[in-house]
């Protein structure tokens, strides 16, 4: 079947079947993501050293910095190349792809560097204290050597979806994953390896996804590139991938300093509430990795569509993946609300650990009900290209947002309970903000949509405000 036969076939499918043809790897892809940081979680636990569990916690942070790098590329890349794909622009995909690759490589290698370099002053900054330093650096070191591939894998998980390899950006993350927890229990464990283990076990699961990936780049399977001589950073390439990206990482960086500074706030408390809201974000990443699921499956279904000026369509997509995402937020928003005893238990023994991680996890869930609408119009305007207000969105949840609400509660109330409060509280904040932004964007590029052939090829690039 010839490229063209390949389109009209996506283009006369139902949108139930599109949407979930796209979703369900995706989703399979988070619940991999999900169950390896739950087994990580689990299998430190085992070892009955809550200090342990919150010099992980506590390192995430720093792990997750690297992901948004990742996540810059890969969502940059995933919303220019399939735009350029609706647009019949080949060409151009291929030299993001390649851009991508070598660019993200590039962070990567610095990164690694630095965090080697600076091992001390790094675990210090993201909140480990005396207790904690030796498990938080033991962690870090291992974690950093797998910098580059964890990147890579980043980028690619979601760059190959905009080609329409859902199944096959699947398959790399679980394979990931999988070795991930089978290590787990026997590094940490078996081999009495602790932090060291659990961060061995996730680097060899990150080099595993990466090699799978870069098989499949290499083969004859796929129209993106690594090439070299593909590599090209003019004529809005660069800009393109970055308009987007940018935003999309900036969620995740801005997540992982709350996250440092919750730790911070916290850690002044006790450490074993540390521990306890570690925990309480792992109940609540059930929710979060179904949700990032749909709208990342989703996404280069609208940025095909809006690439290839079908308003119809994309709004059709936008309505069903809406009510899908709402759905599946109160099911199991009701599901972790009402676990949550099991669920902390899994993770925890400790008395005065547990009742931390109990109370902030049915906190932290208080917002999950309506989390499903936030990562649909998240992807729903990163796939127009609208850069402005996909920056506006990712500094103010996690920022402007949540940075001030946590420092507020926190010196009026000085409580740990009130302070687990600052993210259920900014999501429903950063929700109404969601809708006047997509309001703003469906009026000043979604309604203007014209099917290709109808319009200049300008008014399909990406946009600066």
């Amino acid at each position: 079947m010839d490229r063209n036969a390949k389109m009209m076939k996506l283009e006369s499918l139902s949108v139930p079947r599109m949407v979930f043809s796209n979703i369900i790897p995706s989703i399979i892809s988070m619940l991999m993501v999900l169950f390896y940081n739950l087994a990580d979680a689990f299998f430190i636990g085992q070892t009955k050293d809550p200090l342990m569990f919150a010099a992980v916690n506590v390192a995430t942070p720093a792990f997750f910095i690297f992901m948004a790098i990742g996540m810059l590329f890969g969502i940059g890349g995933t919303s220019l190349i399939s735009r350029r794909f609706g647009e019949r622009k080949d060409d151009e995909a291929r030299h993001a792809s390649s851009f991508c690759f070598y660019t993200g490589i590039g962070c990567g290698l610095i990164g690694m560097v630095l965090i080697l370099l600076f091992m001390t002053p790094v675990c210090r900054l993201v909140g480990a204290s005396d207790a904690t330093l030796s498990y938080t650096k033991d962690y870090l070191q291992y974690v950093s050597f797998g910098i580059p591939f964890l990147i890579f894998g980043n980028m690619f998980s979601n760059i190959i979806r905009a080609e329409g390899k859902a199944t096959t950006a699947m398959l790399g993350m679980i394979i990931g994953n999988m070795i991930n927890i089978i290590l787990d229990p026997i590094l940490i464990l078996y081999l009495d390896m602790g932090t060291s283990g659990a961060a061995i076990a996730t680097l060899i699961g990150n080099l595993s996804s990466a090699a799978f990936y870069f098989l499949h780049l290499l083969s004859k399977r796929t129209r993106l590139s690594i090439k070299l001589k593909d590599y090209k950073a003019r004529d809005g390439i660069a800009m393109g991938v970055l308009a987007i990206g940018i935003p999309a990482s900036l969620n995740s960086i801005l997540m992982s300093s709350s996250n440092i500074m919750l730790n911070n706030v916290m850690g002044s408390y006790d450490d074993l509430a540390v521990a306890g809201l570690g925990v309480a974000m792992k109940v609540n990443m059930i929710v979060v990795m179904l949700l990032i699921g749909i709208g990342g499956g989703v996404q280069p279904l609208f940025g095909y569509f809006f690439g290839a000026g079908n308003k119809k369509r994309y709004m059709e997509i936008f309505r069903f993946s809406m009510i899908l995402a709402i759905i599946v937020s109160i099911v199991m928003s009701i599901v972790c609300y009402f676990g949550a005893d099991f669920l902390v238990r899994t993770f925890l023994d400790n008395d005065d650990a547990y009742a931390y991680a109990f109370s902030f996890s049915r906190k932290y869930i208080i917002s999950g009900p309506i989390l499903g609408i936030l990562f649909i119009l998240m992807n729903a305007i990163q796939a127009t290209g609208a850069a402005i207000p996909a920056l506006v969105l990712s500094i103010s949840r996690q920022g402007l947002v949540f940075i001030p609400v946590l420092y507020t509660l926190n010196a009026v109330f000085h409580t740990e309970s009130v302070v687990a409060l600052s993210q259920p509280i900014t999501d429903y904040i950063a929700i109404l903000m969601s809708v006047a932004v997509f309001f703003f964007v469906y009026r000043k590029y979604i309604m203007r949509l014209k099917p290709r052939g109808q319009v200049d090829d300008t008014k399909q690039v990406v946009h600066s405000d």
